[in-house]
This record gives C-alpha cells, sequence and structure tokens, in this order.
C-alpha cells in the first residue's frame, strides 16, 4: 500500500459525484497535454503542488491528470465557495481545505494542510491568490503559504503550470466555450530545491525569497509552454484592482 491516498482510498461521497460527473466530461469535450506528471510514481508520501490561476475552470483541468496519476488533489480554496449551494456540501465531503482569507481563521488552513501533506495527501496551493490580474496572463507576485506548507511539512513542493483553460472560460468571466475543444495542457516541473531555507528563522525575506524562486519556475515553464517571452518581473497588483479590460480578449 502507497504511503499516500489513491483514487482507491476512501476518499468521501463529494469526491466520488465529482469525479463521475466531471471525468467523461473533461475526456470527452477536451484535449490534454500533460507531461512530468510520472515523477510523482517515485514519491512515497504528501505533496505540495504550486499551480498558476487564470480561469474558474482551471480547478478541474489540475486536478484530471493528477486523478489520473492516482493522486486525489486536496486544494485550499476560499471558505465562501464552501457555502456556495450544492458544490458547498460537495466540496466538504470530498476533505477540500477551508482557506478564511484575511481573518485569525487563517492559520487553521495553514495547519490542515501541512497535516494533510504530512498524512500523505496531494495538497494543491494557488500561490498567487486569485486568478491572475497580470494583462497577459502570467503568473503574479504571490503569497508565501506555499512554502511555509513546503517547510512545514518537510514534503516536496513542485511547480505546475496549466494553460488552455482560459479559453473555455476567460479570466472572471461565467461562460462556457467548450467548442471546438481546447488542449488543456498541463505541466509538472521538478521539486523546487528548498534546502538552504531548511531549519533557518522564517523571516519575511526568506520566505519571500523561496515564494520568489518558485514563482520564476512556474514562469520559466509557463514560458516554454506559450512560446513567449514572460514579462521580467511578475505583475504586482494593488488592493481592489479591477480587472484589466484587455483580458476580455484573452
Amino acid at each position: 500500500m502507497p504511503g499516500h491516498p489513491t483514487r482507491a482510498s476512501r476518499l468521501g461521497w463529494g469526491y466520488r459525484v465529482a469525479v463521475a460527473i466531471f471525468w467523461p466530461l473533461l475526456m470527452l469535450l477536451t484535449k490534454r497535454d500533460w507531461r512530468g506528471f510520472d515523477q510523482l510514481d517515485d514519491v512515497d508520501g504528501g505533496v505540495i503542488i504550486a499551480t498558476n490561476h487564470t480561469s474558474w475552470f482551471d480547478p478541474l483541468a489540475v486536478a484530471h491528470p493528477l486523478w489520473a496519476h492516482d493522486r486525489p488533489p486536496r486544494f485550499l480554496g476560499k471558505e465562501e465557495v464552501f457555502r456556495v449551494p450544492i458544490m458547498g456540501p460537495v466540496i466538504t465531503s470530498a476533505g477540500q481545505i477551508k482557506v478564511y482569507r484575511e481573518s485569525a481563521e487563517a492559520i487553521g488552513a495553514f495547519r490542515d494542510a501541512v497535516e494533510a501533506a504530512k498524512n500523505g495527501e496531494c495538497v494543491v496551493v494557488y500561490p498567487e491568490g486569485t486568478i491572475t490580474k497580470d494583462p497577459d496572463l502570467w503568473p503574479m507576485a504571490a503569497k508565501t503559504g506555499a512554502v511555509r506548507i513546503a517547510l512545514a511539512s518537510g514534503r516536496p513542493l513542485y511547480p505546475m503550470v496549466q494553460w488552455g483553460p482560459q479559453a473555455v472560460m476567460r479570466p472572471y468571466k461565467k461562460e462556457l466555450r467548450l467548442f471546438p475543444r481546447k488542449t488543456m495542457q498541463v505541466w509538472l516541473g521538478e521539486p523546487i530545491d528548498l534546502s538552504e531555507f531548511a531549519g533557518k528563522e522564517w523571516t519575511p525575506e526568506l520566505l519571500h525569497q523561496a515564494t520568489d524562486l518558485l514563482i520564476a519556475r512556474m514562469t520559466e515553464i509557463e514560458s516554454r509552454m506559450r512560446g513567449e517571452t514572460p514579462p521580467s518581473k511578475p505583475y504586482t497588483p494593488v488592493s481592489d484592482e479591477p480587472v484589466p479590460d484587455e483580458r476580455d480578449e484573452k
């Protein structure tokens, strides 16, 4: 028995319902370009996956290859999503991790994620915290949560990049553009080497340095995926910044 949950594990009725609905739909309605996931076969125990965020559709694109490679994902999700009728009970049963942003309860999500990683789970984190506001959809400057979970749990941190979901559902748009079928490119990079940060005091400088390394790796993977040159530094949004109009054309 591997040291991590598999598709055969007891995952909750919500997981089974989601898989029964979305697996056949994704197989039918999308094309796939998955790379790098075979490396998870050699990892016994939990992993942390840090991925970019381009669309409300991309959790499905991210979960699809992880499930296919026998790593049922546990996402960190905003608390308000858990209160949505029908969806809320499903994701709660599926064991997803509730995040209370900007509140005293936020530390609970961190502890739950660390414990999950230590217990062999595949923990998926969006380090940007929200859909990117970069006008060209490159990864933004990120929060330090993914790095902190990896350092606290001692489990490997993998950069993941997806591209394609934004063609199905544009950022911040409630729509579905399924035809013609879109290719979901999801590439998993090699784990980030955090050895230089391990065992040291978690100063803001250290955490941001490690997070900058993560985002740089994600951006490099996305650059190869898209065949484009990324910006010289990640976009840093200001508080309450509106979504750029240019995004309507993406």
